[in-house]
């Protein structure tokens, strides 16, 4: 399968519980890259490329969640990489 960028809102019950912890740990594992990052509204944004079948993986470990947290809803929007990130980061 192809490279593809993932660009990903997950909405809930989703800071401070560990979601980004799981959600960078995770691309971490699957040598995706990209990032992590809280949004001021309450939600979470994941920015990941890499391989396809990975990121399709990935976004459903992502509409779980780690235990304490209850995702609610996931907006997912697939693109083309652009080879930008290296590694996988947990954003402030």
């Amino acid at each position: 399968m192809a490279d593809k960028r993932l660009l990903a809102k997950i909405y809930g019950r989703v800071q401070g519980v560990g979601f980004r912890y799981f959600a960078r740990e995770l691309g971490r594992s699957m040598n995706l890259s990209g990032y992590v990052r809280n949004l001021p509204g309450g939600e979470v944004e994941v920015m990941a490329e890499g391989n396809e079948g990975l990121l399709a993986k990935y976004l459903g470990a992502l509409r779980v969640g780690p235990t304490r947290a209850h995702v609610e809803r996931v907006d997912a929007v697939w693109g083309e990489p652009t080879g930008e990130f290296y590694g996988f980061a947990a954003k402030a």
